[in-house]
């Protein structure tokens, strides 16, 4: 583990961040990488159990990515892409839109990417009665959640319009399901070609019972494996003078192509991005969970706990405080 840049100032914020009772409510672990460097950790709380006292947060506790998962989807579909197996600009082979006069076979892979496909998909989770992400991953759509959300209909022409949806990254996944074959297969292909390569050691990926990657929401990993994954982006896809991304995924999945009309941020391709200086772009999970990546800083940044939507705004004021710490103390980029 290296040290934090001289003029990087944590404690405060940290502490912060870790008060049960201050604004971020639970916080159970941050990792920061610069440099390549392990320069900082901190872990903290407990994880809720069925019975008995909560389990404390440790260093390889296998904590849950909720949406963050959807980035390392992204990650999945440029390998075989990479590979020739997919073809991201093509429309997307699934078996439920090819009959005649569809209109859902115009939707191409780069649309499901951006959250652009037209789906007719309520990603709220209030009224499990109407949500259809609450009926796909807990009711009606739990067995086969792929062929749930693909089985929506159309509600704008796709690329038309930008709808955050689970159910598109299901999709996407079943998509992958199909082109390696479900369950074990593909299980084997996140280990051999993701996981393994990384050294994410914890990381586990929860499937379905149609064997499809839950990759809408579910993996398990440490934080530090987390940042693992967030260093392969900062790295333009390499690992260790090795290509596991295709030249160019990257930029591709952190280029805006659309505006969030609930809180006007920007969305790449499964991943959310900024229009700042430092290039930042993140990959973001349910109730507060984060890896934000900074190029110009060289800088991975992992957060992981228990912040609810109301708490949103505590938690960025938050993120953005402890970039900037970074950002305002001398950095050479490379520096070891």
């Amino acid at each position: 583990m290296g040290d934090l840049a001289p003029g990087v100032e944590l404690s405060r914020l940290m502490d912060a961040a870790f008060d049960p009772d201050g604004p971020l409510h639970d916080t159970f672990a941050v990792v920061a990488v610069q440099s390549g460097r392990l320069v900082y950790e901190r872990y903290g709380g407990a994880l809720p159990q069925w019975e008995g006292p909560g389990k404390p947060v440790q260093r390889e506790s296998p904590l849950l990515s909720w949406s963050m998962a959807k980035s390392m989807l992204h990650a999945v579909v440029g390998m075989l892409a990479g590979d020739g197996r997919l073809d991201p600009e093509a429309p997307a082979p699934v078996p439920e839109w090819q009959a005649p006069g569809d209109p859902r076979g115009a939707i191409a892979i780069t649309d499901l990417l951006a959250m652009r496909d037209g789906l007719d998909f309520l990603e709220e989770y209030e009224d499990p009665e109407t949500s259809d992400v609450l009926q796909m991953l807990y009711g009606t759509g739990q067995a086969d959640m792929a062929g749930y959300a693909a089985d929506r209909s159309l509600a704008a022409f796709p690329g038309s319009r930008f709808n955050y949806s689970t159910g598109t990254s299901m999709v996407l996944s079943g998509i992958v399901a199909r082109e390696l074959g479900p369950g074990a297969p593909y299980a084997a292909f996140l280990a051999e070609r993701l996981f393994g390569p990384l050294g994410m050691t914890t990381a586990r990926a929860e499937f379905d019972d149609a064997g499809t990657w839950v990759a809408g929401s579910y993996v398990y990993a440490s934080a530090r494996d987390y940042a693992r994954f967030g260093l392969l982006y900062l790295r333009d896809g390499m690992w260790e003078g090795r290509r596991l991304l295709p030249e160019g995924w990257v930029d591709a999945g952190r280029t805006p192509k659309s505006v969030d009309p609930d809180d006007g941020h920007l969305y790449g391709a499964h991943w959310w991005t900024r229009d700042d200086p430092l290039g930042t772009f993140w990959a973001s999970g349910h109730d507060g969970q984060f890896i934000d990546i900074c190029p110009a800083l060289d800088l991975v940044l992992v957060r992981m706990g228990h912040t609810g939507s109301d708490r949103s705004p505590a938690l960025r004021t938050w993120r953005d405080e402890v970039i900037g710490a970074f950002a305002d103390a001398p950095f050479e980029h490379g520096r070891q």
